[in-house]
């Protein structure tokens, strides 16, 4: 075992710096989706909005546990059949269709796509039997649950604080609603970063498992500065910005105010917040959408902009089948040397 950790180490460092990179890739990609709502009413400015929310983004460190990246690292493809071949496969996977939708402005998943890049390159290396089925029956549910359940949530946040604030002067609401918006939005980029950053951490931590580095029992386990690392690529990635995909969650689907800005975000929190817990790595870009359809709904249907919101949801249908056709190819170039 000794041996084939040496021999691999050049491999390993050069496969958890593309984890890293797709990590980077990950919060420039989905930084729309902590500061939309923020930088399309005008309560920050765009270079604010991206500091504010790789802060946050960060913070989750300290705030949240690992069960997501458990799920991914072992709760997806069985941990015992994953190579580095695998790992190369599912991060090219992953990369090139977020490269794809981040230059066509498409707010599509990374999470998914690297999900969808882990089935691909697993099945073609271990086929059928690789796949976690439990893991994968409860992210795929996720994917029509979180936007679903989003857009419920925040229909009724609409409604509920329109009702509490029916007597209050528009100022006055407007005020408060801010402030509200502010908080909400940090809320919602820690949710961000504890789901979203610690589905590369299952990435390196199940690669490391692969190569021996299980730790004294050689058990799967997420090592402190796969933790940090992650977090900081993370929060630089945020940093970068993500402006065509912003343009597309903070106007082109409905026009956003502060309270309608707070409520999206605050639904969307409640939908992270409560998926890490449980450990279902969901997708922060769906869900942030349909809270964002479910405020510009809850003022009238006329108000959503339904040709966008069809053309997001077909990129969300093919976000798995390609990304895993993607690392499937790559897998099979990777296992040719």
């Amino acid at each position: 075992m000794t041996a084939h950790v040496t021999l691999a180490l050049p491999l390993l460092i050069a496969l958890v710096a593309m984890a890293l990179a797709f990590d980077f890739l990950n919060g420039l990609h989905d930084s729309a989706n902590s500061i939309a709502t923020v930088v399309s009413t005008r309560l920050l400015t765009p270079a604010q909005a991206v500091l504010f929310a790789a802060v946050f983004n960060f913070a989750a460190y300290w705030t949240f546990g690992l069960k997501v990246a458990e799920t991914v690292g072992k709760g997806i493809i069985n941990k015992d059949v994953v190579t580095p071949q695998v790992i190369f496969g599912a991060l090219v996977g992953a990369m090139a269709w977020n490269v794809i939708t981040w230059w066509r402005g498409i707010p599509s998943s990374s999470s998914h796509a690297l999900i969808g890049g882990l089935l691909g390159a697993g099945l073609c290396h271990a086929g059928p039997k690789a796949i976690v089925w439990g893991g994968v029956t409860k992210t795929t549910a996720a994917i029509v649950l979180s936007p679903v359940l989003g857009l419920v949530v925040s229909m009724l946040l609409v409604l509920v604080t329109a009702w509490l604030f029916a007597r209050t002067s528009a100022a006055a609401a407007e005020t408060v609603f801010k402030r509200l918006h502010l908080v909400s939005a940090a809320a919602y980029s820690l949710g961000h970063g504890a789901n979203d950053a610690q589905k590369t951490m299952g990435i390196i931590a199940v690669l490391l498992y692969s190569q021996g580095f299980g730790g004294h029992d050689h058990a799967f386990h997420v090592p402190g500065w796969v933790v940090l690392g992650c977090y900081m690529a993370m929060g630089l990635g945020t940093l970068s910005g993500g402006w065509k995909i912003i343009e597309t969650m903070g106007s082109r689907i409905t026009r956003l105010d502060q309270h309608n800005g707070f409520c999206a975000s605050a639904a969307g929190s409640i939908m992270l917040f409560v998926a890490s817990a449980f450990g279902i790595p969901v997708s922060t870009t769906h869900t942030i959408t349909g809270c964002v359809v479910g405020v510009g709904a809850a003022r009238r249907a006329s108000a959503v902009r339904w040709n966008v919101a069809q053309r997001i949801v077909v990129a969300w249908l093919i976000t798995l089948p390609a990304s895993a056709a993607v690392a499937a190819a790559f897998y099979w170039l990777a296992s040719l040397f």
